[in-house]
């Protein structure tokens, strides 16, 4: 397996696991092997996952596949996500040969797996399916590299903004909209500022790139890495404003500080009622639906434009076939499967993320009705794609020692970003 010690050094930080759940919920225990009875005559297929919230979907959809195809055998194997362990795993049994024969893949992890040689290539057998006619064309893309295509696509993430109807009840404050802008935000934060009880702040601005900063920069024509991969755009005055508005946000407080949500997390403060509002990635749904405390006093709206602009970050999962895979043919067969309007729709019922084929994503809403959750949907299409290449994992670890001393006044932006800029193009260039 060529490349293997480069996709081992690469060290898949904690910031991914903590940013970048991407579809997976959040919560990731440790599971062996799910068990499909007897495969005696069958064709075995291993499927690597990592989320408990969503191994009964992935065990439906199993079970669905098999009861149609009597001579094939799935079992499910589940490693948790935290800490890396899950990619740590996979990439120790690629190495030697005995990967799943279909996993969930992460955009962030493409570009280092097609590298290892980790990935089959399965342009032609997705070229034979529907998939590219019923899936958003940034999502088949995703997985797209030198014209040849890597996963089928699974599920996808946006952004809402969220608030809890309670807390602008008591201060008399009526609730944001679909339509507002930035600077709408910016006004109901101030107006709400006054008027939260004692320690509640109106808003929450963490340094997280996903969620957050990302979304405006590209909204205001910043960028954060060319079509190479060869320069960062942290130097450009177009991508310190997309930065500069959260921090100015923070500086009027608006928000907590960037050393307490460092502590606290801005999805803990919110759930604990510490936040009138927050930014939040659909794969949050599920943990808020189930808190006790807000589950009823909360709702969604769009994020704001910025700039006129609609401003969304989308990412996701895929499914991908094991290159080495004894079993590849009906390997690929299955993952095709998993893209079908059948599977699409049983994991889009469970309500845990939003299903990537466009006839599917309805689901997602309809699972949890009393939220506006077509506020992660209303705008996908726009949505703009994470800068991703094979060093992604340590550039965003770069960005946020960085960014973090600005957020905390520690140093100016421009500052922080001159310095970011060049330790970045650095790693690029090696």
């Amino acid at each position: 397996m060529k490349n293997m010690k480069k996709i081992a050094a690469l060290g898949m930080t904690a910031i991914l696991g903590a940013s970048l759940l991407a579809g997976c919920g959040g919560s990731s225990s440790e599971g062996g092997d799910s068990a499909k009875g007897d495969s005696k005559g069958k064709t075995e297929l291993t499927f690597g996952i990592w989320d408990e919230n969503q191994r009964p979907a992935m065990e439906a959809m199993a079970e669905a596949y098999e009861k149609a195809n009597e001579d094939v055998s799935i079992s499910i194997q589940l490693t948790p996500y935290k800490g890396g362990e899950y990619w740590t795993k996979l990439e120790a049994a690629a190495g030697g040969g005995t990967a799943p024969d279909v996993f969930w893949l992460n955009v962030l992890h493409l570009d280092a797996y097609v590298e290892g040689g980790i990935l089959d290539d399965m342009t032609e057998v997705i070229g034979a399916s529907d998939i590219n006619d019923s899936f958003a064309e940034t999502l088949v893309n995703n997985y797209v590299r030198d014209g040849k295509n890597y996963a089928v696509p699974k599920d996808f993430d946006t952004n809402a903004l969220w608030y809890n109807k309670d807390l602008f009840d008591q201060a008399g404050v009526a609730y944001p909209t679909d339509d507002m802008t930035y600077d709408d935000l910016v006004a109901l934060c101030t107006e709400l500022k006054d008027k939260l009880p004692e320690g509640v702040y109106p808003f929450a601005c963490p340094v997280d790139f996903q969620t957050w900063y990302y979304q405006t920069v590209y909204a205001n024509g910043g960028w954060i890495l060319n079509e190479d991969a060869t320069e960062t755009g942290y130097g450009e005055a177009a991508t310190q404003e997309g930065i500069q508005c959260w921090i100015d946000m923070i500086n009027a407080e608006l928000s907590p500080s960037a050393t307490t949500l460092a502590e606290t997390g801005s999805d803990a403060m919110f759930e604990g009622e510490q936040i009138a509002m927050t930014l939040a990635g659909s794969y949050m749904v599920p943990e808020y639906a189930s808190n006790e405390t807000i589950k009823d006093k909360i709702d969604c709206v769009e994020v704001p434009t910025f700039n006129g602009v609609e401003d969304n970050c989308i990412n996701g999962l895929g499914y991908a076939v094991y290159e080495g895979s004894k079993n590849k043919e009906a390997a690929e067969a299955f993952a095709i499967w998993l893209g079908s309007e059948e599977a699409q729709k049983i994991q889009g019922e469970t309500g845990v993320v939003i299903s990537a084929r466009e006839d599917a994503q309805q689901y997602f809403a309809k699972a949890n009705e009393q939220y506006n959750l077509a506020a992660y949907t209303n705008h996908s299409a726009e949505a703009y794609p994470l800068p991703v290449c094979n060093k992604a994992a340590e550039l965003y670890d770069m960005e946020a020692t960085w960014l973090t001393k600005a957020y905390t006044g520690e140093m100016s932006l421009a500052d922080a970003c001159a310095g970011l800029k060049e330790e970045a193009d650095a790693l690029l260039a090696k």
